[in-house]
């Protein structure tokens, strides 16, 4: 483990930074920011090959574009993102189909199966998904979602209609979900040529049908490592866990003061555990000015706070890709904050520090072996 390097990507309002650290994760070094001054959602490394890394920039001036690197941030170029999603349209609606529109922004990137090492999957707003087999070269509509029979019922949340989290089950090859906020978790048991909503239990408290196939706001998932069947589920109705691979859920953040939130992980070396930082519905930030994570166990059914006293007193938030963990054993678990603040626990949770640099706006927090830059 001693040998081991981490490295954390960040996702600004302002650009994208790089960090790195030894397996102690007390020290980091930071780099950036690359693509200065641009709105990037999403930057992430390649686990596969972290000579590349990945940046989803979004500019109200030139559009929304994918960079990469192929030698791990040190030099960035453009390559081309999807020209085309899926938009509704009044009229179309009425004839329960869908019409091509323009992208809005680029939401998630994620990474294909090991056996597949140039494949990416791509989540953008208006909800769609983009499969590339060629590291982000040219892209491919996977309209089995896309043009899903219940598209006509989906709907925007505050950040729009936006598919954000692709997750692919390590067991299953062929399994993989994908969050649309606001339709809701679908799942494909075949590499994503059909799909099936994946919502039942998960009550939607801002429509009239409060238990709808589609509709729910679903604002991130995480799998268990240890135990893919079990899917952790963070709406904007609560935290959800389900123990079937997502065929049913039950909400179990109802003895929090709050289960709203964002954010959601699951670290690989503590299984049947996840981590969420709820925050008040309303406001989007902390309840009581101190950002709390805490620690769901399967074992127990039960939550605990990992954060003790106020270390981080503010008004903080997070965005939905804000949580991230590591790989090693005491787990590494990093939150990003809507005012910059970059939190890392490197012992599981157990105790908490800040970065000692203030980033713009963190809207994504993403880790992976470091790659030949570090």
């Amino acid at each position: 483990m001693a040998k081991a390097k981490v490295a954390v990507w960040l996702g600004t309002r302002k650009g994208a930074y790089g960090l790195t650290s030894d397996a102690r994760r007390r020290t980091w070094s930071v780099r950036g920011p690359f693509h200065a001054g641009t709105d990037v959602f999403h930057v992430t490394a390649d686990a596969r090959d972290p000579r590349y890394v990945y940046a989803l920039a979004n500019s109200g001036w030139f559009g929304p574009r994918v960079f990469r690197s192929k030698d791990g941030g040190r030099k960035w170029a453009e390559v081309a993102p999807p020209m085309m999603a899926l938009a509704k349209d009044r009229e179309h609606d009425e004839m329960g189909g869908t019409k091509p529109g323009p992208i809005v922004n680029l939401w998630h990137l994620t990474m294909g199966p090991e056996n597949e090492p140039s494949t990416l999957f791509l989540g953008v707003d208006p909800a769609s998904l983009y499969r590339s087999d060629d590291r982000g070269e040219s892209w491919t509509p996977m309209n089995g979602l896309n043009q899903h029979r219940t598209r006509p019922k989906w709907n925007p949340g505050a950040g729009g209609m936006c598919l954000h989290s692709i997750v692919l089950d390590p067991t299953r090859p062929k399994r993989m979900y994908a969050g649309i906020s606001a339709a809701g978790v679908f799942r494909s048991d075949d590499g994503g040529e059909h799909w099936t909503p994946k919502n039942t239990g998960v009550v939607v408290s801002f429509q009239p049908e409060k238990r709808p196939e589609v509709g729910q706001c679903v604002h991130k998932i995480a799998l268990d490592p240890a135990n893919p069947s079990v899917v952790y589920r963070q709406d904007h109705d609560g935290i959800h866990v389900s123990r079937d691979s997502a065929d049913s859920w039950t909400r179990v953040g109802k003895v929090l003061d709050t289960d709203f939130g964002f954010v959601v992980t699951a670290p690989k070396s503590m299984p049947g555990e996840a981590f969420f930082a709820p925050v008040e519905g309303m406001s989007r930030l902390a309840p009581g000015g101190q950002l709390q994570v805490y620690r769901w166990s399967e074992r127990t059914r039960k939550f605990s706070p990992t954060v003790k006293g106020r270390p981080f007193p503010g008004d903080l938030g997070t965005h939905r890709d804000g949580m991230d963990s590591d790989w090693l054993d005491p787990a590494g678990i990093y939150v990003g904050t809507t005012t910059g603040q970059l939190l890392i626990s490197p012992n599981g949770a157990k105790s908490w520090n800040e970065v000692p640099y203030r980033f713009p706006s963190i809207h994504s927090v993403s880790v992976a072996p470091a790659g030949p830059a570090a």
